[in-house]
């Protein structure tokens, strides 16, 4: 956006003007009053001209360029950014603000950050930091906090924290490094690359899964990240194994005890799916066998007194563990927790029940989905440990930050592409995996924080047949390694190659999305999607829309007996319409306007509508209840079970009293067996929305058989690097790219999230 001007002056020889400073750099009813103009636009948040407020009548004395400071880093929390960058904002000062991205069309428009700030410099406006009620660079009361870095190559960059999240950067750092200086019992590490072995089978090339466990396992924070089917479950599983195999080797009547949480609700059911899966693969017996042959060589004595409690004490002990994933053991617990329910959130406040005073009780703790975690519940989280235990974050760094601010998975995994590990780290993973590391991932100069983290590099989900693993390898690709020309090529060259699986739509009208939503134009794939099988030979559905589901919905419905007499009839139709509805998935990047959720799901129930696949007035499918409306639970609803992010389908069944009418019920997966669908009145569900279209935040962490990834046609600051991966990648066979206006993608691609924080150091 251009800087403009509407105040100058002229210097003594008239030739050319020169801007003035503006009068809010120096005047704060000014810049009251401009924050005021702000606000009435949309710009600024009630909550930051409140600040603003605020500290002008604790201190009257402070600078103006002080208070606006203060004012854009608390707009820039709401934005997701941890803190004020100085330099950042000067080089870019549009960007400090919420603006429109098309522009204001509106009369009278206030003036631009670009034009106030035109004639500020970053000396003036360090200058204006310091003031000892308002201002201080560490420790201390006051409300804001100034930190100044240099690094190597001489620059230097300031920014302005609001101290409480000053104070969650502070205490990552403190907690993460304190964990990493604390060394794990390596008493019996003679039995790590055994147990190693024995988890993993022997393959010519490096094993990243076996890379991950190993290092997990020597240190008390670790991460494993990786891309969409790299195997992020599988391994912590593994590592699960191995961490207990070490632990019962030690004190066969301790097992360790592990938590696994998630951010939200939905991934933490995932989750548990997932684990409870995977378990059932392990090779327990060979573990139990290698346990049983440690205690008889070391500790006959041990084990001869423990006879009588038991036959096999070491063994029953391992199998307790791991065969009680769906029961009440402490080892592995019945289900995943969210993070709020396992610090045990406080209602009304944002204090939690475990904290540094009251620390949690377990020796291990896995975090799903850790991408999504902010800054403010990863400090909490990592506090409430005890000294003694693991943390383990497990996720996919490319993916969308967390919704709050902060990106501290993506912070703290920048430097995860070449590993840098030392060359002390090399030769202790060649010995405990028997495995060297290529000489590129070797690093002397690697830092305490690249020995924990390791990069699952191999996706057993897309291989080089997949347009859309080579999709969304081309969108990844650093920005170090490619110029933005040089991506965009790529990009653009897989889109042109002609994958099965991808289609690349530009719309010349309406009717090529209407079309899509439909029944998905199987026509842009290749042989209308028909004859591809998966990697074990079994045929894949073709790509599909909204039709599918609907057509279920109507031809599977139970006839002639009420819902009271067969229940099983009716679970088994909601099970079928809801696994149909996820064939299809139509993602976007905002939510409001034509082309966000709100727009789309109106657009898309009329014109499903006009197809005769639902019935109802223009009311009702705006904002009324309707059978066949998918919703989205929004807000976790302990009560009815329900997780945010859940999925549901309105079905109508007979009525008990009045068989000849019809009530509507939403059915919702269950992952209770004996009721394998929750069906819920509509009147009960208040935090619901519908979901013909979703937002690509709302879909992390979520796969559906046929997505459809829809771009406007303008540009946006949500739409980035970032936003097309994670959309992209929620296609499990199928991918549809829709551009509204072609050009989009390829300026969505250059741009990355750089949220602005001190996490990643």
């Amino acid at each position: 956006m251009s800087r403009q001007h509407d105040t100058h002056t002229f210097d003594m020889f008239g030739d050319s003007p020169t801007a003035s400073a503006h009068p809010a750099l120096s005047s704060t009813p000014e810049l009251l009053a401009l924050c005021e103009r702000w606000v009435a636009r949309g710009w600024l948040r009630d909550l930051d001209r409140a600040l603003v407020r605020f500290l002008s009548f604790e201190a009257p004395d402070a600078p103006a360029l002080l208070l606006l400071a203060a004012a854009l880093a608390s707009h820039q929390l709401g934005r997701g950014h941890v803190c004020l960058d100085l330099n950042a904002t000067l080089n870019a000062p549009d960007f400090a603000l919420s603006l429109p991205p098309e522009g204001d069309d509106l009369n009278d428009p206030p003036p631009l950050p670009s034009e106030v700030l035109a004639t500020l410099t970053l000396s003036e406006w360090q200058a204006a930091l310091h003031h000892p009620v308002l201002t201080s660079e560490g420790p201390g009361n006051t409300p804001l906090v100034v930190v100044n870095t240099h690094s190597g190559s001489g620059t230097s960059s300031t920014r302005l924290y609001l101290r409480r999240y000053w104070q969650y950067e502070q205490s990552l750092h403190q907690q993460i490094a304190s964990r990493l200086e604390a060394a794990v019992d390596d008493s019996h590490q003679e039995l790590l690359p055994q147990a190693l072995n024995i988890l993993f089978d022997s393959s010519a090339t490096l094993d990243w899964q076996k890379t991950a466990c190993a290092l997990a396992a020597r240190s008390r924070f670790g991460i494993i990240t990786g891309g969409p089917g790299t195997g992020k479950t599988t391994t912590v599983v593994r590592l699960l194994a191995l961490l207990q195999t070490l632990q019962l080797a030690q004190n066969p009547d301790q097992p360790l005890r592990i938590r696994l949480a998630a951010p939200t609700g939905k991934a933490a059911a995932r989750l548990n799916e997932s684990i409870a899966g995977q378990v059932d693969s392990l090779p327990l017996a060979r573990l139990e066998a290698l346990l049983t042959n440690r205690v008889t060589s070391e500790d006959e004595t041990r084990r001869s007194a423990t006879k009588t409690r038991s036959l096999h004490p070491v063994n029953e002990q391992f199998e307790e563990c791991f065969n009680t994933v769906s029961s009440s053991a402490i080892a592995i617990p019945t289900e995943v927790t969210t993070l709020h329910r396992l610090l045990g959130a406080r209602p009304d406040t944002r204090h939690f029940r475990h904290s540094a005073a009251n620390p949690l009780a377990l020796d291990v703790l896995v975090i799903d989905e850790a991408s999504m975690v902010d800054i403010e519940m990863m400090a909490a989280t990592l506090s409430a440990l005890p000294a003694h235990a693991q943390c383990i974050l497990l996720g996919d760094k490319d993916q969308l930050a967390s919704v709050e601010a902060g990106s501290v998975l993506g912070d703290l995994c920048r430097r995860a592409d070449a590993a840098h590990y030392t060359p002390a780290t090399a030769e202790w993973l060649a010995q405990a995996t028997g495995q060297p590391l290529p000489a590129e991932f070797i690093d002397p100069a690697g830092q305490p924080l690249d020995q924990a983290i390791t990069m699952l590099r191999v996706s057993h989900r897309f291989n080089e047949h997949s347009g859309i693993g080579q999709l969304a390898k081309a969108i990844n690709q650093p920005g170090y390694a490619q110029t933005e020309r040089e991506k965009q090529q790529a990009v653009s060259a897989v889109l042109r190659h002609g994958y099965p699986d991808v289609h690349h739509l530009v719309m010349s009208d309406d009717t090529a999305l209407d079309k899509l939503v439909i029944h998905g134009s199987p026509s842009g794939f290749s042989g209308n999607g028909e004859g591809r099988t998966d990697h074990q030979g079994q045929p894949i559905a073709p790509p599909t829309g909204y039709r599918h589901y609907l057509n279920v919905l109507h031809a599977q419905r139970p006839r002639g007996e009420s819902f009271e007499e067969n229940p099983a009839a009716y679970n088994a139709w909601a099970s079928e319409v809801l696994s149909a509805y996820s064939h299809f998935q139509l993602l976007c990047a905002l939510r409001k306007g034509p082309w966000g959720v709100e727009g789309l799901n109106q657009r898309i129930a009329s014109t499903l509508r006009r197809e005769k696949l639902l019935f109802g007035s223009d009311y009702t499918l705006e904002k009324g209840w309707y059978e066949g409306r998918p919703v989205l639970v929004t807000q976790n609803d302990y009560g009815l079970k329900l997780m945010n992010g859940d999925i549901g389908i309105t079905l109508a069944v007979p009525d008990p009293r009045n068989p000849q009418q019809k009530l509507l019920r939403v059915a919702f997966p269950s992952s209770d067996t004996e009721k394998p669908i929750r069906w819920v009145l509509p009147s009960r569900l208040h935090a619901v929305e519908t979901v013909f279209a979703m937002t690509v935040h709302k879909s992390q962490g979520s796969e559906f058989l046929h997505t459809a990834l829809l771009l406007p046609p303008t540009l946006n600051p949500i739409l980035t690097r970032e936003l097309v991966y994670t959309g992209i990648t929620r296609a499990r066979e199928w991918l549809t790219v829709v551009e509204a206006k072609r050009g989009v993608l390829n300026e969505a691609v250059v741009r990355e999230v750089v949220r602005v924080s001190g996490v990643g150091g």
